[in-house]
């Protein structure tokens, strides 16, 4: 009893032996970045789509969160992770087993024969001296959280591929109903100038040019009929729906963006977005994987007690049982240096993911930087634009004038009117490109937000 005592105590001190070192903070081994080229003071929401003000919008994203293949695909790879958490901490506790084995034996010389019936338990454990099993497990549980994060990433990416789509359906949209006014247009146009022409007014040289502008305008509704149906293809896939099936949407304007968001400071992005929060958690488990590498060259030591009993006959079987106890203590003495080389792989893998996170944070930066630029540059390309249109309405009144009066030719009239259906095409596009410029902002500016997934398991 007293020898069953003292290994009960030294089990215990063994056990409290097997605490590993922890990780300390990981900086991104990158200079200190200064403030954004632009900032503003709105707070962006969690959930950034909403402030487009857009109920369709809203309701298929809704939609696609859901429904999103790809997206379901990587949740049921955070569950994959967390079961491994539950694989690795599985080994911090005694393995026990259990036998049952029964058989009927023919009269032998030395054996009456009949019934052999033989049953067992066992129990294995090894104790964590130096904290490897810890940090195997340590690293699963960062390696899960980094799976979450890929989750938040992926459903973040889902919300701006969305939101793009969607605009990209609105704006091919509005180009062709813009198309279908600009050849009312050239067709009424054509009239006119083909009247004209009876009394000698207009050359047959300038008719042909009318058509040929006419015949243009119409191949670029062909067009957009097509970047129409693409975009809806591009929607019903992202909501997990197959392409060919009809969703009935509200044909509407573009929105009026809200003024630019806070970007706060660019440090704070590795606490906010979940890609970098995701590396971070993959530099820790790296780090505990190493540690672990560093213990397999220390000793290990376990323990296995099992208990046996074996009858003729099912009703004296539990009468005696035989029992051992072994504890088995393991020093490595040479393995080729395989140990070492193990612990030196483990090591470089850390520092190649420090270097990845750092690489991450990098263009984290790169697409806040990027994304400002890009919205204020095209904000002032916009303006631009909207003055180059006034001017352009005001060249072609007066070239109009000039030419009903017999002061100018009508290649002028075309080439004007030519001049001004592109302008407008270019501003609609434009206007498009400035959403997208700003949708890439919130993505890269954002943290993560929470899905539905997530509230019912957390519920």
């Amino acid at each position: 009893m007293r020898q069953s005592l003292k290994f009960l105590l030294l089990l215990s001190v063994l056990m409290l032996a097997g605490c590993g070192s922890k990780l300390g903070t990981v900086e991104a081994p990158v200079p200190e970045p200064q403030s954004f080229s632009y900032t503003g003071q709105d707070v962006i929401p969690e959930e950034w789509w909403r402030s487009f003000d857009d109920e369709q919008l809203n309701r298929l994203m809704d939609s696609a969160l859901t429904k999103n293949l790809n997206l379901a695909s990587i949740w049921q790879q955070f569950q994959a992770a967390k079961a491994g958490v539950r694989i690795a901490g599985s080994n911090l506790w005694p393995q026990v087993e259990a036998t049952l084995q029964s058989g009927i034996s023919r009269p032998q010389p030395d054996f009456a024969g009949g019934e052999n019936t033989q049953a067992g338990i066992s129990a294995s454990y090894e104790v964590d001296l130096w904290g490897r099993l810890n940090a195997l497990q340590d690293a699963e549980v960062y390696r899960a959280k980094a799976s979450y994060y890929d989750y938040q990433t992926a459903a973040m990416s889902l919300s701006a591929e969305l939101s793009s789509a969607y605009f990209s359906v609105l704006t091919a949209s509005k180009q062709l109903n813009l198309i279908k006014e600009q050849i009312e247009i050239n067709e009424q146009i054509m009239k006119l100038i083909r009247n004209r022409f009876g009394s000698g007014q207009i050359r047959a040289v300038d008719i042909l040019r009318q058509e040929q502008l006419l015949e243009t305008t119409r191949g670029l509704a062909v067009s957009f009929e097509r970047e129409l149906a693409l975009a809806q293809n591009r929607l019903d896939v992202l909501m997990g729906i197959p392409a060919q099936n009809d969703y009935v949407l509200e044909f509407k304007e573009l929105p009026d963006l809200s003024p630019l968001p806070e970007t706060g400071l660019p440090l704070e992005l590795t606490r906010r977005r979940p890609d970098l929060q995701s590396a971070y958690e993959r530099v820790k488990a790296n780090d505990r994987e190493y540690a672990a590498a560093l213990s397999n060259r220390y000793p290990r030591l376990s323990f296995r007690l099992s208990g046996q009993v074996r009858s003729n006959t099912y009703t004296n079987l539990f009468r005696e049982w035989a029992y051992s106890l072994a504890g088995n203590l393991v020093a490595p003495l040479f393995y080729g240096g395989r140990l070492q080389a193990e612990a030196d792989q483990a090591e470089a893998f850390k520092q190649s993911a420090v270097y990845d996170y750092g690489q991450t944070v990098l263009v984290a930066f790169r697409e806040v930087e990027d994304a400002l630029v890009n919205e204020q540059k095209q904000k002032d390309r916009l303006e631009i634009l909207e003055r180059q249109l006034e001017l352009t309405e005001k060249t072609n009144k007066q070239i109009r004038f000039e030419f009903f009066n017999g002061l100018s030719d009508y290649l002028d009239v075309l080439l004007a009117l030519d001049e001004q259906q592109q302008l407008k095409r270019d501003q609609i596009r434009a206007e498009q490109q400035l959403i997208e410029f700003r949708i890439n902002l919130y993505r890269a500016l954002a943290g993560g937000f929470e899905t539905r997934r997530e509230q019912e398991e957390g519920s």
